[in-house]
Protein backbone atom coordinates (compact mmCIF):
# COMPACT_ATOMS: atom_id res chain seq x y z
CA UNK A 1 0.00 0.00 0.00
CA UNK A 2 1.09 3.34 -0.71
CA UNK A 3 0.94 6.45 0.86
CA UNK A 4 0.67 9.84 -0.89
CA UNK A 5 1.71 11.76 2.78
CA UNK A 6 5.21 14.03 2.39
CA UNK A 7 8.17 12.58 3.60
CA UNK A 8 8.94 13.84 7.05
CA UNK A 9 10.87 16.83 7.49
CA UNK A 10 13.89 14.77 8.79
CA UNK A 11 14.27 13.22 6.27
CA UNK A 12 13.95 16.34 3.87
CA UNK A 13 16.56 18.94 5.89
CA UNK A 14 19.94 18.29 6.96
CA UNK A 15 20.91 17.14 10.61
CA UNK A 16 22.13 20.05 12.53
CA UNK A 17 25.82 18.32 12.89
CA UNK A 18 25.82 18.73 8.89
CA UNK A 19 24.31 22.10 9.11
CA UNK A 20 27.08 23.07 11.75
CA UNK A 21 29.88 21.94 9.52
CA UNK A 22 28.28 23.91 6.75
CA UNK A 23 28.60 27.24 8.43
CA UNK A 24 31.81 26.06 9.63
CA UNK A 25 33.27 25.84 5.61
CA UNK A 26 31.34 29.35 4.85
CA UNK A 27 33.27 30.78 8.06
CA UNK A 28 37.46 28.86 6.97
CA UNK A 29 36.96 28.59 3.70
CA UNK A 30 38.51 25.24 3.78
CA UNK A 31 37.05 21.72 4.15
CA UNK A 32 39.98 20.66 6.70
CA UNK A 33 39.91 23.69 8.83
CA UNK A 34 36.08 23.14 9.31
CA UNK A 35 35.92 19.73 9.76
CA UNK A 36 39.42 20.43 12.53
CA UNK A 37 36.53 22.91 13.78
CA UNK A 38 33.74 20.32 14.61
CA UNK A 39 35.82 17.69 15.79
CA UNK A 40 35.78 15.43 13.14
CA UNK A 41 38.59 14.09 9.95
CA UNK A 42 38.07 15.48 6.66
CA UNK A 43 37.32 13.00 5.01
CA UNK A 44 34.54 12.34 6.96
CA UNK A 45 33.85 15.96 6.28
CA UNK A 46 33.89 15.80 2.94
CA UNK A 47 31.15 12.87 3.09
CA UNK A 48 28.47 14.48 5.24
CA UNK A 49 28.81 17.77 3.08
CA UNK A 50 28.31 15.74 -0.41
CA UNK A 51 25.22 13.21 1.67
CA UNK A 52 23.95 16.73 2.45
CA UNK A 53 24.23 17.78 -1.26
CA UNK A 54 22.59 14.92 -2.65
CA UNK A 55 19.57 14.95 0.40
CA UNK A 56 19.14 18.61 -0.87
CA UNK A 57 19.89 17.96 -4.54
CA UNK A 58 21.72 21.05 -4.81
CA UNK A 59 25.77 21.52 -4.99
CA UNK A 60 26.90 23.25 -2.16
CA UNK A 61 30.35 23.62 -2.59
CA UNK A 62 33.14 24.54 -5.55
CA UNK A 63 36.13 22.55 -4.06
CA UNK A 64 40.01 23.53 -5.12
CA UNK A 65 43.19 22.85 -4.31
CA UNK A 66 42.87 26.52 -2.95
CA UNK A 67 39.96 25.40 -0.55
CA UNK A 68 36.07 24.94 -0.49
CA UNK A 69 34.18 27.92 -1.89
CA UNK A 70 30.16 28.80 -1.33
CA UNK A 71 28.26 28.31 -4.20
CA UNK A 72 25.63 30.67 -4.93
CA UNK A 73 22.93 27.61 -3.75
CA UNK A 74 25.48 26.98 -1.00
CA UNK A 75 25.41 30.61 0.48
CA UNK A 76 21.65 30.70 0.52
CA UNK A 77 21.58 27.14 2.12
CA UNK A 78 24.19 28.87 4.53
CA UNK A 79 22.29 31.84 5.34
CA UNK A 80 18.90 29.55 6.37
CA UNK A 81 21.30 26.54 7.93
CA UNK A 82 22.55 29.72 10.31
CA UNK A 83 18.81 30.76 11.14
CA UNK A 84 18.42 26.95 12.02
CA UNK A 85 21.07 26.71 13.97
CA UNK A 86 20.31 29.64 16.13
CA UNK A 87 17.12 28.20 17.00
CA UNK A 88 18.54 24.67 17.83
CA UNK A 89 20.91 26.88 20.02
CA UNK A 90 18.16 29.00 21.84
CA UNK A 91 15.71 25.83 22.35
CA UNK A 92 19.34 24.33 24.24
CA UNK A 93 19.49 27.32 26.42
CA UNK A 94 15.33 27.00 27.00
CA UNK A 95 16.01 23.52 27.71
CA UNK A 96 18.41 23.12 30.33
CA UNK A 97 17.25 26.09 31.99
CA UNK A 98 14.04 23.90 32.82
CA UNK A 99 16.03 21.11 33.13
CA UNK A 100 17.80 22.77 35.80
CA UNK A 101 15.01 24.70 37.50
CA UNK A 102 16.52 28.08 36.43
CA UNK A 103 14.75 31.25 36.67
CA UNK A 104 17.40 34.06 35.52
CA UNK A 105 16.71 34.76 32.00
CA UNK A 106 18.59 37.02 30.17
CA UNK A 107 17.21 37.97 26.60
CA UNK A 108 19.90 39.36 24.09
CA UNK A 109 19.18 40.88 20.81
CA UNK A 110 22.51 41.70 18.45
CA UNK A 111 22.99 42.23 14.84
CA UNK A 112 23.99 40.06 12.44
CA UNK A 113 27.67 40.50 12.28
CA UNK A 114 27.89 40.63 15.84
CA UNK A 115 25.75 36.94 16.12
CA UNK A 116 27.77 35.43 13.84
CA UNK A 117 31.33 36.08 14.80
CA UNK A 118 31.47 37.81 18.28
CA UNK A 119 28.31 36.32 20.45
CA UNK A 120 29.26 32.58 20.73
CA UNK A 121 32.29 33.66 22.22
CA UNK A 122 30.99 36.10 24.33
CA UNK A 123 28.17 33.28 25.62
CA UNK A 124 30.13 31.08 26.51
CA UNK A 125 32.20 33.20 29.23
CA UNK A 126 29.16 34.51 30.56
CA UNK A 127 27.91 30.88 30.94
CA UNK A 128 31.41 30.29 32.34
CA UNK A 129 31.11 33.42 34.72
CA UNK A 130 27.65 33.21 35.52
CA UNK A 131 26.36 29.26 35.04
CA UNK A 132 22.56 30.17 36.40
CA UNK A 133 21.70 32.67 33.54
CA UNK A 134 19.60 30.98 30.69
CA UNK A 135 20.97 33.53 27.48
CA UNK A 136 18.10 33.57 24.62
CA UNK A 137 19.46 35.21 21.24
CA UNK A 138 17.44 37.07 18.66
CA UNK A 139 19.36 38.08 15.43
CA UNK A 140 18.37 40.78 12.86
CA UNK A 141 19.99 43.96 11.48
CA UNK A 142 21.00 47.09 13.71
CA UNK A 143 17.52 48.37 13.29
CA UNK A 144 15.51 45.20 13.83
CA UNK A 145 17.67 45.02 17.78
CA UNK A 146 16.77 48.75 18.49
CA UNK A 147 13.08 47.71 17.81
CA UNK A 148 13.53 44.71 19.41
CA UNK A 149 15.06 46.98 22.81
CA UNK A 150 12.02 49.47 22.34
CA UNK A 151 9.06 47.19 22.18
CA UNK A 152 10.90 45.05 25.65
CA UNK A 153 11.21 41.93 23.69
CA UNK A 154 14.86 41.58 24.83
CA UNK A 155 16.98 42.93 27.62
CA UNK A 156 20.24 44.03 25.81
CA UNK A 157 21.30 44.26 22.56
CA UNK A 158 24.70 44.67 20.73
CA UNK A 159 24.78 46.55 17.21
CA UNK A 160 27.03 48.70 14.88
CA UNK A 161 26.36 52.36 13.74
CA UNK A 162 27.51 55.73 14.49
CA UNK A 163 24.70 56.70 17.16
CA UNK A 164 22.70 55.02 19.71
CA UNK A 165 18.88 55.33 18.37
CA UNK A 166 16.34 57.72 20.19
CA UNK A 167 14.79 55.89 23.32
CA UNK A 168 17.74 53.81 24.23
CA UNK A 169 21.18 53.99 26.33
CA UNK A 170 24.61 52.37 25.15
CA UNK A 171 27.93 52.32 25.74
CA UNK A 172 30.89 51.83 22.99
CA UNK A 173 32.29 48.34 23.96
CA UNK A 174 34.72 47.65 20.69
CA UNK A 175 35.56 49.39 17.80
CA UNK A 176 35.99 48.18 13.95
CA UNK A 177 37.11 48.63 10.84
CA UNK A 178 35.32 48.68 7.43
CA UNK A 179 37.00 47.76 4.86
CA UNK A 180 36.66 47.55 1.07
CA UNK A 181 36.98 43.58 -0.17
CA UNK A 182 37.75 42.41 -4.00
CA UNK A 183 38.86 39.08 -5.70
CA UNK A 184 42.17 38.92 -6.47
CA UNK A 185 41.25 39.25 -9.66
CA UNK A 186 39.77 42.52 -9.75
CA UNK A 187 41.68 45.67 -10.63
CA UNK A 188 41.67 47.50 -7.34
CA UNK A 189 43.96 44.18 -5.57
CA UNK A 190 46.85 45.55 -7.95
CA UNK A 191 46.45 49.17 -6.94
CA UNK A 192 49.44 51.13 -5.64
CA UNK A 193 47.97 53.80 -4.53
CA UNK A 194 44.78 54.39 -2.32
CA UNK A 195 41.23 54.44 -3.77
CA UNK A 196 40.09 58.15 -3.08
CA UNK A 197 36.30 58.42 -0.98
CA UNK A 198 34.71 59.84 -4.69
CA UNK A 199 35.79 56.28 -6.68
CA UNK A 200 34.24 54.30 -3.90
CA UNK A 201 30.69 56.55 -3.46
CA UNK A 202 31.03 56.27 -7.33
CA UNK A 203 31.51 52.59 -7.73
CA UNK A 204 28.44 50.32 -7.60
CA UNK A 205 29.13 48.08 -4.97
CA UNK A 206 27.59 44.56 -3.00
CA UNK A 207 26.64 46.31 0.12
CA UNK A 208 24.04 45.02 3.06
CA UNK A 209 20.62 46.02 3.46
CA UNK A 210 19.59 49.57 4.56
CA UNK A 211 19.02 49.13 8.37
CA UNK A 212 22.54 47.67 9.15
CA UNK A 213 24.64 49.40 10.90
CA UNK A 214 27.63 48.45 8.81
CA UNK A 215 25.59 50.22 5.72
CA UNK A 216 24.75 53.36 8.07
CA UNK A 217 28.82 53.94 9.04
CA UNK A 218 29.00 53.70 4.95
CA UNK A 219 26.45 56.08 4.13
CA UNK A 220 27.38 58.47 6.48
CA UNK A 221 31.29 58.35 5.37
CA UNK A 222 30.67 58.98 1.99
CA UNK A 223 27.33 61.38 2.06
CA UNK A 224 30.10 64.40 1.70
CA UNK A 225 31.36 62.70 -2.10
CA UNK A 226 27.96 62.52 -3.34
CA UNK A 227 26.65 59.33 -1.49
CA UNK A 228 27.13 55.76 -2.82
CA UNK A 229 25.99 54.99 -6.36
CA UNK A 230 23.26 52.26 -6.77
CA UNK A 231 24.16 48.83 -5.19
CA UNK A 232 24.87 45.89 -7.49
CA UNK A 233 23.35 43.60 -4.92
CA UNK A 234 22.67 44.51 -1.19
CA UNK A 235 22.26 41.45 0.62
CA UNK A 236 21.47 40.53 4.59
CA UNK A 237 24.68 39.71 6.45
CA UNK A 238 28.19 39.27 5.97
CA UNK A 239 28.24 35.52 4.43
CA UNK A 240 25.84 35.95 2.45
CA UNK A 241 28.38 39.01 0.70
CA UNK A 242 31.07 36.78 0.89
CA UNK A 243 29.16 33.94 -1.05
CA UNK A 244 27.93 36.71 -3.48
CA UNK A 245 26.64 35.13 -6.82
CA UNK A 246 29.53 34.75 -9.36
CA UNK A 247 27.53 36.81 -12.02
CA UNK A 248 28.47 39.95 -10.26
CA UNK A 249 31.30 41.89 -10.15
CA UNK A 250 34.13 40.83 -6.94
CA UNK A 251 33.81 43.95 -5.21
CA UNK A 252 32.06 43.99 -1.84
CA UNK A 253 31.41 45.87 1.41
Amino acid sequence: MTSDAPALLSHRVPDLGALELLLAVARHGSLGRAARDVGISQPAASSRIRSMERQLGLALLDRSPRGSRLTDAGALVTDWARRVVEAAEAFDVGAQALRDRRDSRLRVAASMTIAEYLLPGWLIALRAERPDTAVSLLAGNSAAVAERLLTGEADLGFVEGLSVPEGLDGTVIAHDRLVVVVAPSHAWARRRTPLTPAELAGTPLILREHGSGTRQVLDAALAVHGGLAQPLLELSSTTALKGRPRAVPDRAC
